[in-house]
């Protein structure tokens, strides 16, 4: 079998060892352009679960690779004037250098060869020569370009500026620095990697960098410029350069990593932001599956490929998740520099989402402690061992809320005539008894016409007041939960079937719909009636009867449905909103009839009681439709009109929507609307349970954390927790006390 490797990085020699050890018939050659001793950047980490997957994959340069490794624990984290430490990690580094001169030897020996400074821009007849191809060319990757067609890449060109620089200073730990200057935010990413050098990567958003003149600067010159922004960090030593220019960094993916007998591995089929670490482990690790594949597959290269994509997309996908939101998080960590030093360290850390509250609070206790107090005491909490920050105390104008979690409305589809009844007494009731600090209804419309289905709760008459009443009466005099109420209309997404019947559009008992265009949310959806100005008077009017009613019912807070395509969403996105009047157009004709019926609203809504918004963020397609920008923007006129806090959802506006599903996803949305529109705001999506809520907040990144799905399955997981979490008095239903 032949095989070629465009490319003698980590991936292309990895792969090499791996394959020649199963197949020592394999004729492997690899091309690489540079010479043996060229390299780009200076160290590379690894953590110890890496280690373990080297070790099973070839013990032999395992064992030099681990005898180069320089260990440690330790995140040092320099942010204003003081140095914050978590400990309990496990990471190694070591040259990169000289990890390829490991990998080089280790491929020599088994036969393998290598031609460098040999630039093999032949790809068809490499392909028609060998019967496996492996692009390993990099994140500029010339194979990828060249069948673009058949990988279908797509680079994302980040708002950052960075150098690698390396150090003559040995280093004790991972080493953040961040230092405000006139021109902005610069920031160290640094390491260890091996006696007497350290990596030392500076950061900046591109304005920064413009703004500070390296744009002029060559390489001599930027690394002394960054000496002097950091002489007390680096001690006296120097900066030293190896193709240390300024670079954005691109986040690199493709649809597919294969095209015949072409298959992409490392940098040149998926990058991971250097925040992360992840690049060189990502393409060993690639190297490991592909090896697997190929020899599994009896040497069937087609097949080997598919199994290789399928063994690694999914896992790919997450690691690069997971590095795009650490690299968004820095992107914009000038926004979090008001922060303690503490808080400031438990956000970094758990920046990605993939380390949680309660991990961290098992890798190092001291540092979590200490974010609890700082969350406490910015919460005006003065206790000496406060509770976890999910359940710390938040008050909105009268409301007072015990903790943070919140039961974001879900609708049951349940009602009759718009009437709640013993389902919804004991759903809610239970997720009152069960902790939450705020209980909300399902979505509750202000018509009959304003339903999403016939079995959508209503308020617009006094029999559902008073079925409303019974609920509030119950949670007030049974739990310690405040109770809210969201208002809305479905607009063009009313009068279809309930889930479980198909979610469809009705045939019988079908209403007519209406939105600000006669545009279908489907194409196979019945077309909405445009609306005119009688219809938007008397809509509004029936949202300040509901708001009304609600007030008569007792409940403690109300909320605007302004989200998921529904009747006031649809005004804000140009994707269902394409009126040429008034009402369409620029945002703020987009805004104009959601912002009325919110100050209709507020007008009739008790002063003392607190008015939310459920908002959709983002409709998910880029520059097309709906955007944060605009979303804070639209924060903005609310907060001035009267709202207290944005209950921050995304999607819905549109089929062709394609969220990035995960953890917590929607949060970084929620977080840019707190800090730009200067709101308190609700994090919503992906909430898991306690846990992310404590991240969540203990990070200052919210106010309260809606969390839905899990309070399906478990209506006491408020309860519960405060109970794990041993939080002192909690308050708990006196049935339940011996529990």
């Amino acid at each position: 079998m032949k095989i070629a490797c465009i490319g003698g990085g980590p991936a292309a020699l990895y792969f090499a060892i791996l394959f020649k050890k199963s197949r020592p018939e394999a004729q492997i050659t690899i091309y690489e352009q540079n010479k043996a001793d060229d390299t780009f950047g200076w160290g590379v980490v690894f953590s110890d679960e890496t280690l373990g997957n080297f070790e099973t994959a070839d013990p032999e340069s395992y064992a030099a690779i681990r005898a180069n490794f320089t260990y440690w624990s330790d995140i040092e984290t320099y942010h204003g004037g003081e140095c914050v430490v978590s400990t309990g990690h496990g990471f190694c580094g070591m040259s990169r250098m000289r990890l390829l001169q490991i990998l080089q030897k280790r491929c020599r020996e088994l036969g393998v060869q290598i031609h460098f400074e040999t630039l093999r821009q032949d790809v068809h007849a490499l392909m028609a020569e060998n019967d496996l191809v492996i692009a390993a060319d990099g994140v500029n990757s010339r194979c990828r370009e060249l069948f673009a067609a058949e990988f279908q890449p797509s680079l994302d060109w980040r708002k950052c500026k960075f150098a690698w620089f390396g150090t003559d200073q040995e280093l004790r730990a991972f080493t953040f620095v961040f230092t405000d200057t006139p021109h902005g935010l610069f920031q160290v990413h640094a390491y260890p990697f091996e006696r007497g050098r350290s990596t030392w990567i500076v950061e900046c958003r591109e304005e920064v960098w413009r703004k500070a003149g390296l744009d002029q600067l060559d390489e001599a010159q930027s690394a002394l410029f960054c000496e002097r922004l950091w002489p007390e960090h680096l001690g006296g030593h120097r900066l030293l350069t190896n193709r240390s220019v300024w670079r954005t960094f691109p986040t690199v993916r493709c649809r597919t990593w294969r095209h015949k007998n072409l298959v992409l591995v490392g940098d040149a089929a998926h990058t991971a932001h250097f925040s992360i670490g992840s690049g060189t482990k990502l393409a060993m690790e690639d190297a490991i599956a592909l090896s697997v594949a190929v020899t599994a597959s009896g040497m069937d290269i087609p097949r080997a490929l598919e199994a290789f994509e399928q063994a690694r997309y999914v896992d790919v996908a997450k690691t690069q998740r997971a590095a795009q939101t650490s690299l968004e998080w820095f992107e914009n960590s000038a926004r979090y520099l008001d922060q303690p030093p503490v808080q400031f360290q438990f956000n970094l850390m758990t920046r990605s989402r993939r380390i949680t509250y309660d991990n961290l609070r098992l890798r190092d206790p001291a540092l979590v402690a200490g974010a609890d107090l700082a969350a406490a005491r910015s919460a005006g909490v003065t206790t000496a061992v406060p509770p976890p920050p999910a359940y710390l105390p938040f008050q909105l104008r009268s409301m007072k809320l015990g903790n943070r979690i919140v039961v974001s409305p879900m609708c049951q589809y349940s009602a009759t005539d718009g009437l709640p009844d013993d389902w919804q007494l004991v759903h809610l009731g239970s997720r009152a008894v069960g902790g939450a600090g705020l209980v909300f209804t399902e979505m509750t419309n202000v018509s009959p016409e304003g339903r999403i289905t016939h079995g959508c709760a209503g308020l617009w008459n006094d029999a559902q007041l008073a079925a409303s009443r019974r609920l509030v009466d119950f949670v007030h005099r049974h739990s310690a939960a405040k109770i809210g109420l969201q208002i809305a209309h479905a607009g063009r997404k009313a009068s279809v079937s309930r889930p479980w019947e198909g979610n469809c559009p009705l045939t019988d008992g079908a209403w007519q719909t209406i939105g600000p265009s006669a545009l279908p949310f489907k194409s196979n959806w019945p077309v909405p009636r445009a609306m005119d100005a009688a219809d938007m008077a008397r809509v509004c009017d029936e949202f300040t009867q509901s708001a009304r009613l609600g007030a008569a019912a007792g409940f403690d807070v109300l909320e605007l449905h302004m989200a998921h395509g529904y009747l006031l969403s649809s005004f804000l996105s140009p994707l269902s909103n394409q009126r040429r009047d008034d009402y369409g157009g620029s945002l703020a004709n987009r805004a104009r009839f959601p912002l009325a019926v919110f100050c209709a609203v507020r007008a009739v809504w008790p002063k003392e009681r607190p008015l939310f918004v459920r908002l959709t963020a983002t409709d998910w397609l880029l520059d097309r439709g709906f955007t944060v920008e605009d979303a804070v923007q639209f924060s903005v006129w609310l907060r001035a009109a009267g709202c207290d806090l944005i209950d921050v959802s995304s999607a819905g506006n549109s089929p062709e929507s394609k969220p990035e599903y995960g953890r917590m996803y929607q949060l970084p949305f929620a977080e840019q609307i707190r800090r730009e529109a200067g709101i308190p705001v609700m994090a919503v999506g992906g909430i898991q349970g306690v846990d992310h809520a404590n991240t969540i907040i203990g990070a200052g990144r919210a106010d309260l954390c809606a969390i839905a799905r899990a309070h399906l399955t478990d209506p006491y997981l408020t309860l519960q927790g405060a109970a794990r979490y041993r939080v002192a008095g909690f308050p708990q239903p006196k049935q339940y006390f011996t529990g």
